[in-house]
């Protein structure tokens, strides 16, 4: 490697370290953010906080790689560009694209890190972070009683407008439904003005003691008509006492996995073989619901179900003349009702159909998004370099400014894309990689620009023919004076 090539790329690898490094903390103090109700109040430990971070960083890398290249690549060559390096590397005869040919290998290898990750790490992380939300979930805090929202503690959810006292014991307003475990639904409901949370040193169990307050209990009732007069039980008390047991809130194996599935779990190979069975039960069930919906109808039966009554039976122009009035409106109203169920039953099945197809098309999308990192991170290596030799300026400000623009442009175009492609209203292949083929022409028209020492815009191109009509406009009108 030629010094110009190890100062270059060791300039490159500096300045990229340092912009990911700040962009991962960035992105992982927002992902404490949008997961810290599932955090709070948990009793976690630093290492099951830390094993939850862990898992979850992979699945920023198509976020933050990304951007970092494009970041990295402004600042750098804007920074070369601003301070005449490039201009003494010209007049030594290198050119841009050899001056990038040790970046071109950097980020060809680096590209190949984020397949691998997008293959084989995201997958991975997707499966232990799933697992490890849905254990800390089921972790209940001894006292998680939050003002102002319904708090789940043992067999009640609680609801209290005020919390006082040194360690929040005191409580006012409060609203309890209580669960039974042979019906589903809230039929026991208990309200009181005051309330105080007590426990022993050491014991298991939690007493809520309620003062001055109403116990409403609904009564079930199997015959149906009595059920209607919705029968209950109401009662006033002065105090009333809760126990609630705590011994096995947190005995809960966080280490514990399940067999979860969904399309980001799976590597290129799964991801296929998955995508063709979706798609064969597709195409089997379109297949076979209009001919169930037939059979359902009755039509293939109506030959070995009618039976004539004589054979001296006249033309008639409507079917329903041969009856009398009566059987006529209940031939009718079952023709009304056969006809609105099978409408009921084609809407079901079209939600169900779209679900379905949608489930396919995130599989397809997910496997496309294994190689559109991978050139993503080219193409916009190919933006980000030439752009910032154009713009001549280096550090935090400008480029920083422009690299965000430009990112949050192709992120959300990416975003919007791939709604779509879930939704069917384009391809999955199209709203995979619908951003990096708008990012490409610029990519490529920046580059071209770039070599050709040109800017961004090429004002004298626009502002010479405007002056030369001015000055022609002015010479006719002193001509005619």
């Amino acid at each position: 490697m030629k010094i110009l090539d190890r100062y270059i790329l060791v300039s490159y690898l500096k300045t990229f370290v340092s912009v990911f490094v700040i962009l991962m903390f960035i992105f992982v103090l927002q992902t404490i953010w949008l997961y810290i109700s599932e955090l709070a109040g948990k009793d976690l430990d630093l290492e099951i906080i830390f094993r939850f971070l862990l898992y979850f960083s992979p699945k920023l890398i198509p976020l933050v790689l990304p951007l970092t290249i494009l970041v990295s690549s402004i600042m750098v060559f804007g920074s070369f560009a601003e301070k005449y390096e490039f201009a003494a590397m010209k007049s030594t005869g290198i050119s841009l694209q050899r001056a990038m040919r040790s970046l071109m290998v950097f980020i060809l290898l680096l590209s190949g890190i984020a397949f691998f990750f997008a293959n084989n790490v995201i997958p991975w992380s997707e499966y232990k972070s799933l697992n490890l939300r849905r254990n800390i979930a089921q972790l209940k805090p001894a006292v998680a009683i939050a003002e102002g929202q319904f708090s789940e503690v043992g067999d009640i959810t609680i609801k209290v407008a005020k919390k006082s006292g040194d360690k929040g014991q005191f409580l006012d307003d409060i609203i309890i439904h209580k669960k039974n475990p042979q019906r589903t639904g809230n039929y026991t409901v208990i309200k009181a003005n005051k309330g105080e949370l007590t426990s022993q040193e050491g014991s298991n169990t939690l007493s809520l003691i309620l003062k001055d307050g109403n116990y409403y209990d609904e009564i079930f009732q199997k015959d149906p008509k009595k059920q209607q007069k919705k029968p209950h039980a109401k009662s006033y008390f002065d105090e009333y006492t809760i126990n609630i047991d705590l011994s096995g809130f947190n005995d809960i194996d966080l280490e514990q996995e399940q067999e979860l599935s969904n399309e980001k779990m799976y590597r290129i190979g799964e991801l296929k073989n998955e995508i063709d069975t979706l798609a064969s039960n597709y195409s089997k069930e379109v297949q076979k619901f209009p001919q169930d919906i037939k059979v359902r109808s009755g039509v293939t039966t109506i030959n070995t179900n009618y039976k004539a009554e004589t054979s001296d039976t006249k033309p008639v122009d409507n079917i329903l003349d041969v009856y009398e009035n009566p059987d006529k409106k209940q031939i009718l109203e079952m023709a009304i009702s056969n006809v609105n169920g099978a409408i009921q039953t084609i809407e079901a099945k079209k939600i169900d159909l779209y679900n379905k197809q949608k489930r396919i098309n995130k599989y397809e999308i997910a496997l496309h998004d294994k190689f559109v990192i991978t050139f993503g991170c080219i193409v916009l290596f190919f933006v980000g370099a030439p752009l910032g030799a154009i713009i001549r300026k280096g550090g935090m400000g400008l480029p920083m400014v422009i690299a965000i623009a430009l990112f949050l442009t192709y992120h959300f175009i990416g975003i919007f894309a791939k709604n779509s492609a879930e939704n069917g209203k384009i391809i999955p292949f199209v709203g995979s990689w619908f951003s990096t083929f708008v990012m490409l022409p610029l990519g490529i028209w920046l580059t071209y620009r770039a070599t050709t020492d040109q800017g961004i815009f090429d004002l004298d191109a626009i502002t010479q023919p405007i002056g030369s009509f001015f000055k022609k406009l002015f010479k006719i009108k002193s001509s005619d004076l």
